[in-house]
């Protein structure tokens, strides 16, 4: 998936007018407009986000091999983060809980599982199927290059 109208179907594909289509939206915009791999969008904490410089951006996210980075974040993103959060009444602790079938969050914290079985659906709905949640980081990539990023910032993040 590196096609920019295939990312837009995919992030239109979450049915908004419920909790849990705010919350897949915003893992969605995480996964694409951040590059996060799926066990660092289910260890996203409101810690995490922070401005700097003016700017909206992830903080001390501990990645693959412990690695800590600071990732930037697109104003989108963030919009997505917020409409998800402020319904949800999440104000600390992580970002995205599990919802369940009623509609009200359950539990503290989301499985890096989850993230995968999630995506995998609105997937299909925006004529992407097969996809993995890793795929969103090449794409994510592809787009940063497209919009003229250079190779180094795309490999910082």
């Amino acid at each position: 998936m590196a096609d920019t109208k295939q990312a837009q179907a995919l992030l239109n594909a979450p049915d908004i007018s419920k909790l849990i289509g705010l919350r897949d939206r915003a893992i969605i915009a995480v996964l694409l407009g951040c590059a996060l791999r799926r066990f660092e969008a289910a260890a996203l904490t409101m810690a995490h986000v922070q401005q700097r410089d003016g700017r909206w951006c992830i903080v001390d996210l501990v990645g693959k091999h412990n690695r800590v980075r600071t990732v930037p974040m697109p104003a989108w993103v963030k919009v997505a983060i917020d409409a998800w959060t402020g319904p949800a009444g999440v104000v600390d602790g992580f970002i995205f809980r599990p919802v369940n079938r009623s509609g009200r969050m359950q539990g503290e914290a989301l499985s890096e599982k989850v993230v995968w079985q999630m995506l995998k659906p609105y997937a299909k709905a925006a004529g992407v199927a097969g996809i993995a949640p890793h795929d969103a980081r090449r794409t994510c990539a592809k787009l940063c290059r497209a919009a003229g990023a250079e190779l180094e910032q795309i490999q910082m993040m």
